[in-house]
């Protein structure tokens, strides 16, 4: 299965994303601050990373375009509750592989995360 990097402002939203990823036999890390995931990512070969597109320090686009030069090969998924068709635009040029809405469901998040992944 694949390893994952999760990034969100919020804690919890983070850790329940990894929750339901890990049941589907992923490898799943977990982050709020946006260092932490960079350095992680710097270290780690990840497959997928999940970014909230509105974080304390930085944005999701930026952070994105961070893990990037580490590892050009890593996919992406952004999240927002605030969707914009500029921020959608940023993220897909960065190389993002999907831009959903949050909340997202359970099943949302799965069939995104398989769609990419097989992708």
């Amino acid at each position: 299965m694949a390893s994952i990097v999760v990034l969100d402002d919020v804690l919890d939203a983070a850790i329940m994303i990894k929750r339901i990823l890990s049941r589907q036999g992923h490898a799943v890390e977990a982050f709020a601050e946006e260092e932490k995931a960079i350095a992680y990512v710097r270290d780690n070969p990840v497959d997928l990373a999940i970014l909230d597109i509105k974080l304390l320090k930085m944005t999701g686009v930026e952070v994105l375009e961070e893990m990037k030069k580490f590892s050009p090969s890593t996919k992406a998924i952004m999240l927002t509750g605030y969707p914009t068709l500029e921020t959608a635009r940023q993220a897909l040029e960065l190389g993002a592989n999907a831009y959903c809405v949050k909340p997202i469901d359970k099943a949302e998040l799965e069939s995104t995360v398989a769609g990419v992944l097989q992708g």
